[in-house]
């Protein structure tokens, strides 16, 4: 059901809050303006802000809880922000990102605010992995180095070419009808129905995880991406782009697993315990076979709403699941996430 207690059932072009799946769209906005020379993966990011072009790493807190900062050693790279290494975090897995917030009076990032986004660094860029803003800043950094908002660039290279007619960051009077209902789970079990969000004018568009979109559409572009960067005779990507896409880097750092600092909203990560994780450009990696049947090598994220997609470029495979729940990693739907899994991969294996 798209909303528990009498909504009408979900059907294919149901909408869905994708959240951080948008991180995959927006890291493939960025490769593109890669292959055109526009910007360089391993260059120091463009001096669009303070925030990337002279960052400040936080080292702790003073007895009266005022933030201490030092400037950072290194500089911000595409790659570093698009590999989760450049040092930004989330408050949702890092309680010192929160700490700061509240010492300082930086605005929420749900409120839409800029100034949000000019949050310091938990480390020094390339020291370690850690899930966080850096690709909201990748898409900031798409828009200055294209000329376009991030909704007119995707629907001019990305979502308009491959047909993805219901993707976009503010959903039409129609779309919004079609809309899944979040649901909060209790620690009885059980969901409750939330209200719809309210729509907020917003300085900035969330490339890290703003968009909404459909399981239809998201698939169109997992397809893309497995057939090499073009489908529908569109090439949205060359090949070796998307390859490099699929590579490990982020080298020996472990990468994936997030300890929950805000329990209503997240619930620990560790997708794949024991297992070696790191992570490409803009998506998870797997060095190992998965134990659901993913081969190795194969790529994945999700979103906050218990959304979640995998790419197999090994067993030609890609797949995702959709629902609106919080917390993250609800283990009811990672179950049905990983019996769906089991599943696709029975199909091709026995075919």
């Amino acid at each position: 059901m798209r909303a528990l207690g009498g909504g009408p059932a979900m059907t294919l072009d149901t909408v869905f809050r994708i959240a951080s799946m948008t991180k995959a769209i927006t890291s493939v906005a960025a490769m593109q303006l890669v292959e055109q020379g526009k910007l360089m993966l391993h260059d120091p990011v463009p001096d669009i802000d303070p925030a990337l072009s002279a960052p400040k790493v936080l080292t702790g807190f003073d007895a009266d809880g005022s933030p201490r900062l030092r400037p950072a050693k290194k500089r911000i790279t595409l790659k570093h922000l698009l590999s989760h290494t450049a040092g930004f975090s989330y408050p949702m897995w890092n309680p010192n990102v929160g700490r700061y917030i509240a010492a300082t009076g930086m605005p929420a990032m749900s409120g839409g605010k800029l100034a949000a986004m000019r949050q310091p660094l938990m480390f020094d860029p390339g020291d370690k992995w850690e899930y966080g803003i850096n690709i909201d800043w990748a898409g900031r950094i798409v828009e200055e180095a294209s000329g376009q908002k991030l909704d007119a660039y995707f629907d001019e290279h990305i979502t308009g070419p491959l047909g993805m007619a219901d993707t976009g960051f503010v959903p039409s009077a129609e779309q919004r009808r079609r809309q899944a209902v979040l649901h909060q789970r209790a620690a009885d079990g059980s969901l409750t129905p939330q209200p719809l969000e309210k729509l907020i004018p917003r300085e900035f568009l969330a490339g890290g995880g703003g968009l909404y979109s459909t399981a239809g559409d998201y698939l169109t572009f997992l397809q893309m991406l497995l057939s090499d960067g073009t489908l529908k005779r569109e090439q949205i990507l060359k090949p070796e782009t998307v390859a490099l896409m699929g590579e490990n880097h982020t080298g020996a750092l472990p990468a994936g697993v997030m300890k929950s600092a805000m329990p209503e909203l997240s619930n620990d990560a560790d997708f794949f315990p024991g297992q070696r994780v790191r992570w490409g450009l803009g998506y998870m990696l797997t060095l190992d076979p998965g134990p659901n049947g993913r081969g190795a090598g194969s790529l994945a994220w999700g979103g906050l709403f218990n959304s979640y997609f995998w790419l197999d470029p090994r067993k030609r495979a890609a797949g995702l699941i959709l629902t609106q729940i919080l917390p993250w990693i609800d283990p009811q739907t990672m179950a049905l996430y990983g019996a769906f899994e089991r599943d696709v991969y029975a199909a091709i294996d026995g075919g």
